[in-house]
């Protein structure tokens, strides 16, 4: 008798890092077991390797790695003295790291707005930010721009404010790092740059990892004092407060790997990418790209009318499609940070966004047939 059941198709993965391994197949493998020849896991040759062809990659002077993300950006902050009675700009619409290294320091972050296309910070409310800042009688010090979701923040507008205040520029491209701004990669602009290399992001290592960048001579030898517990002329000086911030070497020896072929995953990202604008434009918000800029799409995040969203994300979940929301709740509405300042139009933008966009799966391993998968899920959950 013949059977009639039906059979799920597979769950799609959200990023799909097992087929970029076996694409790397034996050069990881080859990779670690140099180190473990060596058995250097700290500091280790493949770091300073690494260093040296992460910043060729971002155009920039120098390249400093460590252990995390949130380690670059508290590192940075730490370096320049950043303190208590300082104000630091970061935008509401963003993963907490970037404001989360603020109080570290003693200093208070104060929120900016988002802009509704790009999702990246509005320079007019970064203005509207800094007067706040000034009336509640702080120090405007520094600014973190984040370049959200894969392509980075206005650097046109952002830059000359920040001047004109008399602010670092501390740039977050723990999700852009790859992406282009007027032809020049991330981790060349403002005054240091921080990213991540946590497995999920474009460019990612089998743990926590992450560097900074900088063209400024002088901050190198203090980020790398911070970086090993404020040393001076060895570890048992110590001349500054520091942490334990060091990029593993195993992990050095992994990214050195992917950085290999991580401009050909950029352009598979973005050929995906494309792909979905094209196929969903007509059903929901697709993602706008500044003309100045490229993007690496960490994620592929599109808008639905408020209170749409759950639905999809049901929808599509019993199909074997994931789904995420990147973020539910802005930085100013979060339990931890809503005491501190914001810029003062409540912030419009941010709290309509957290509860609007839904990211599809979206990385270099996306196939035709697999994104099809997902776009006719869509269509179908919207009605299409």
């Amino acid at each position: 008798m013949t059977s009639h059941v039906k059979t799920e198709a597979a769950p799609i993965p959200f990023i799909d890092v097992a087929t970029q391994r076996a694409r790397l197949g034996s050069r990881i493998d080859e990779a670690v077991s140099r180190v473990l020849t060596h058995c250097r896991f700290v500091n280790g040759p493949e770091v300073a390797e690494l260093e040296a062809k992460l910043a060729a990659f971002a155009g920039a002077r120098h390249a400093v790695s460590c252990a995390s993300g949130t380690d670059a950006l508290a590192m940075i902050l730490m370096a320049w003295g950043v303190k208590a009675g300082d104000a630091v700009f970061c935008p509401s619409f963003t993963f907490c790291a970037t404001a989360e290294v603020v109080p570290w320091v003693g200093a208070t972050p104060v929120f900016v707005d988002v802009l509704p296309d790009t999702f990246n910070m509005d320079p007019a409310s970064l203005e509207a930010a800094i007067a706040v800042a000034r009336r509640e009688g702080l120090n405007p010090r520094a600014v973190i721009p984040v370049d959200l979701f894969g392509q980075p923040a206005d650097l046109d507008a952002i830059l000359p404010i920040a001047e004109a205040n008399g602010l670092k520029v501390l740039c977050d491209t723990a999700q852009g790092f790859g992406a282009t701004w007027n032809g020049r990669r991330t981790g060349s602009f403002g005054d240091a740059t921080a990213t991540s290399f946590f497995p999920a992001k474009p460019l990612g290592c089998y743990g926590d990892g992450g560097a900074i960048f900088t063209d400024d001579d002088a901050l190198v030898p203090v980020l790398k004092s911070v970086r090993e517990h404020g040393q001076g002329i060895d570890k048992y000086e110590n001349v500054r407060i520091g942490m334990t911030g060091r990029l593993d070497t195993i992990q050095a020896a992994i990214l050195l790997e992917k950085l290999a072929i991580f401009e050909d995953e950029i352009a598979a990202r973005d050929a995906a990418a494309r792909r979905y604008n094209e196929a969903l434009a007509d059903v929901c918000t697709v993602p706008v790209v500044d003309p100045r800029a490229s993007s690496v799409w960490a994620q592929y995040t599109i808008r639905l009318p408020h209170g749409t969203r759950d639905a999809l994300a049901a929808a599509l979940q019993k199909e074997g499609v994931p789904t995420a929301v990147y973020y539910r709740i802005p930085m100013h509405r979060q339990p931890a940070y809503s005491h501190y300042p914001a810029a003062g139009n409540g912030l419009p933008v941010s709290e309509q966004l957290s509860g609007e966009v839904i990211s599809l799966p979206i990385h270099a391993y996306l196939d035709a047939a697999t994104q099809d998968r997902v776009i006719a899920a869509v269509r179908r959950a919207l009605g299409a």
